[in-house]
């Protein structure tokens, strides 16, 4: 029987403090130690971990595998755990108690587990651990930390909606960088001028591809089927405003990807469009909007740029 391939699949790797509540067990570890946690959780072997701030956004991620039923799923989600074999047993229990199609796991005894990442192929990491996502995203690999606590989910919602900042998260932080410098009037300008030039590529675009991989797949079930309703919906929603939009949608184009709504909100507040989109996750490279976000949002915080570097000023975008 040949190896179980992920090449062409969208594959995701995520902690379990992603995926669930830990703050519980996290209160015996840290008040109690190693030992005094792992009889904690084997007591509590039984007891189902509770959804936490990933969770809606990796169920519906995993349902699109409906799109292929075959036994070739296109999504696949495995567990990058600093939690030993043992100390794990409850996590995959909760999984298979959740009814997520979610079999393949790494324990690694308290090690981070990133530097997996390449050779399973993923295109993401989600945990709730700030050193371990700062560490994947210094050796070059897309990461990001969930912030907040799990918000409510509506089971009878079946789309997916995911939203992304720009600068920083879908593209480099090349401008970000001008704006740092030499502040806002030189940002639009270095925008117009570059207007034509795509900006590099930030830490999360190869995920867009993927995800946009997924949307076409869609598209070609409504073609066999109109009744077939689209359930994957993808946002940016960007400080930019004109005449910078621009430059943003030209390399949206030129990268060959594609969102389905922009939001150019030129400063304003975005926790308050968030409530209205209700994004299942939102990507942004920015700890201050992620901050009223994450009182109704989902929300993951990506440690990429001259931003998450000492003493930023207030940020452009």
């Amino acid at each position: 029987m040949p190896p179980y391939s992920l090449e062409n699949r969208l594959v995701i790797g995520i902690a379990s403090s992603a995926l669930f509540d830990l703050k519980e067990s996290d209160a015996v570890f840290r008040e109690k130690g190693e030992e005094s946690y792992r009889c904690y959780q084997r007591t509590q072997l039984d007891e189902t971990l509770q959804p936490g701030v990933a969770f809606p956004f990796i169920r519906r991620l995993l349902s699109l595998n409906d799109l292929n039923p075959d036994g070739d799923p296109l999504v696949e989600v495995i567990i990058l755990s600093r939690n030993d074999p043992d100390t794990g047993l409850r996590v995959m229990r909760s999984i298979r108690s959740h009814g997520l199609p979610i079999t393949r796991a790494i324990f690694t005894q308290g090690r981070s587990p990133y530097m997996f990442m390449r050779a399973l192929r993923m295109s993401l990491f989600l945990s709730a651990d700030d050193g371990d996502v700062r560490e994947a995203m210094s050796a070059g690999l897309p990461a990001g930390r969930v912030l907040g606590s799990a918000v409510a989910d509506d089971p009878d919602d079946k789309d997916l909606r995911i939203a992304f900042d720009f600068d920083g998260v879908l593209a480099g932080d090349e401008s970000e960088r001008v704006f740092q410098q030499d502040g806002m009037e030189s940002f639009r300008n270095h925008e117009t001028l570059n207007v034509a030039t795509p900006h590099d590529a930030g830490p999360l675009r190869e995920f867009l591809r993927k995800v946009n991989t997924l949307q076409r797949r869609e598209e070609e079930r409504r073609k066999k089927d109109p009744d077939y309703a689209i359930r994957v919906h993808v946002s940016i929603v960007t400080a930019r405003n004109a005449p910078t939009h621009e430059r943003a949608i030209m390399s949206l184009n030129q990268w060959g990807v594609t969102v389905n709504d922009a939001f150019f909100l030129g400063g304003i507040d975005k926790s308050a469009i968030m409530e209205v989109l209700k994004p299942h996750i939102f990507f942004d490279d920015q700890e201050s909007h992620l901050q009223g976000t994450s009182q109704t949002t989902p929300s993951v915080h990506i440690p990429f740029g001259v931003v998450n570097e000492e003493a930023p000023q207030a940020a452009a975008e």
